[in-house]
């Protein structure tokens, strides 16, 4: 698990009532999905039951886009859609991850598809299902909720009549107004994401890149079949056509982010995951035209002997076109699912813990966030007095518990002569200022009074063994060193020098 993850885990691992005392201070963003978590894992607590709702909600997206084409277009198109979906690497990246965005891209193409039936129709059934969904895909992600600006450009292009737009309408109210909690507890969290960055220009092409596939030779093909499928964009009045959909959805919710973005940054990608839905339907709506075109061309050529008939042609040849690239991209989805593609692992943390560590030797977090391994993996640190910790995370109601003040802090190290650190790598290099009083006065005890004799460096995370100075310098003098390091392999020898010139 990396970080994310284990906040996954080590929140929906607690007790209802705790869960709920959290999310009045953090998180409640995702308060929905971690309920639904505590019920996965507690039938059986793991990486694999973690990842398991995540990869079951990729297959269902993949299903409802080829749903989506079929009913739009015609069932080859929707087939195509499906396939190039669950081929994209940044659609497989969320579909292995313990978080609620792949969810969300369900529960979002679920309510598109809902959304194209009560237009259709224009019944009461449909539209009340169509509010129900997308009104529970916003509790597990409030973001959801530009999904609604997509349906209204659509709406427009479709130049949908007033009783469709009255209908629309109040389904869309419904949605907004039993979002409003949530949306008023997380006004208040917003620290939370502090760290977000203004999205610019290069943002953008990223994002589109990421959702046609960023393989060189895939992205150009699926960026040109996409713009061909433009020329479908608005069919006859109150027509819902495939391209009418697939573009705003794609479209509207990222510009939305990241133009209120430049005001208060709140863009990040995984947010507007579910707008990936609309990309394959683009693409597979360029590639029929494409398709029809070269038919047209090709009509007096087919023989009557022939065992397949053009539309059986037409639709193998886009499915082979489609394994194609996702050969060409299966390096790219072999390496996302490597521990190495995380921005840390925090089981490899743990083991390290746990292999150099001993019964009863202290440790310290630095920060309280790095706290996570030990919250992911409790049995590596087993045995091993957390110094600073006050109140544990499930009892305290945060994220990683409540630690002692900076006189406690200072008076409890005083007391050690022997401490394990785990931390982030730029605070202990001064990269990066500690933020909490004790935590600089944690740092600063460390660098005057121990002196660091171990360390071992995990995707920027520090594991390092601290050993009194006083209590260090005559031991080095006078003994062998009480705290040996394993064996290391000997040395190669230093290539020779070359001649002077």
């Amino acid at each position: 698990m990396w970080r994310d993850e284990a906040v996954s885990f080590q929140v929906a691992r607690r007790t209802v009532p705790q869960i709920w005392r959290l999310l009045h201070d953090v998180d409640a963003v995702h308060g929905l999905y971690y309920l639904l978590m505590h019920a996965v894992l507690a039938v059986h607590p793991g990486e694999v039951a973690l990842r398991l709702p995540s990869v079951c909600a990729a297959a269902v997206t993949a299903a409802l886009v080829a749903a989506l084409g079929s009913r739009l277009a015609r069932p080859c198109v929707g087939l195509w859609a499906g396939l190039l979906y669950a081929g994209v690497p940044m659609a497989g990246h969320y579909a292995q991850e313990g978080r609620s965005y792949a969810l969300v891209a369900a529960g979002a193409t679920g309510a598109t598809l809902l959304f194209v039936r009560a237009v259709q129709g224009n019944s009461r059934r449909a539209w009340r299902a169509y509010g129900a969904v997308l009104g529970l895909t916003c509790w597990l992600h409030e973001f959801a909720v530009l999904l609604l600006c997509a349906h209204a450009v659509s709406l427009a292009l479709v130049r949908a009549r007033a009783p469709v737009w009255r209908s629309w309408l109040c389904a869309a109210g419904a949605v907004g107004v039993s979002l409003l909690p949530m949306a008023l507890v997380s006004r208040g969290q917003a620290a939370q994401v502090a760290w977000l960055c203004r999205p610019t220009a290069d943002t953008a092409q990223e994002l589109v890149r990421r959702f046609l596939g960023p393989a060189g030779g895939v992205y150009e093909v699926c960026l040109l079949l996409a713009l061909v499928g433009l020329v479908g964009l608005v069919g006859r009045r109150g027509e819902v056509t495939l391209v009418g959909v697939a573009l705003p959805l794609t479209v509207v919710p990222p510009a939305v982010l990241m133009l209120a973005s430049q005001v208060s940054p709140l863009y990040v990608d995984r947010y507007v995951l579910y707008a990936l839905s609309g990309a394959p339907l683009l693409v597979a709506a360029g590639a029929e035209r494409v398709a029809g075109a070269v038919g047209r061309l090709c009509a007096g050529g087919r023989t009557s002997g022939s065992p397949l008939s053009p539309s059986s042609l037409v639709t193998l040849t886009g499915v082979l076109a489609v394994a194609l690239g996702f050969l060409h991209q299966l390096p790219l989805l072999r390496a996302d699912r490597d521990p190495g593609a995380r921005a840390d692992d925090l089981g490899a943390v743990s083991r390290v813990v746990e292999r150099e560590s001993a019964g009863g030797d202290a440790v310290v977090f630095l920060p309280d966030k790095v706290r996570n391994a030990a919250l992911a993996y409790p049995e590596a640190f087993r045995g091993l007095r957390d110094v600073a910790l006050v109140e544990s995370a499930s009892e305290s109601g945060t994220l990683y518990g409540r630690e002692a003040g900076v006189r406690e802090m200072r008076r409890r190290l005083g007391r050690l002569d022997r401490v394990w650190v785990v931390a982030d790598g730029n605070l202990l290099t001064g990269h990066r200022a500690p933020r909490k009083p004790a935590e600089r006065a944690e740092l600063a005890v460390l660098n005057r009074d121990f002196t660091g004799r171990k360390t071992i460096l995990r995707d920027g995370t520090v594991v390092r063994l601290y050993v009194r100075t006083q209590m260090l310098r005559p031991l080095l003098s006078t003994g062998p060193n009480p705290w040996p390091s394993p064996p290391r392999a000997p040395l190669p020898p230093p290539p020779p020098r070359p001649a002077p010139s």
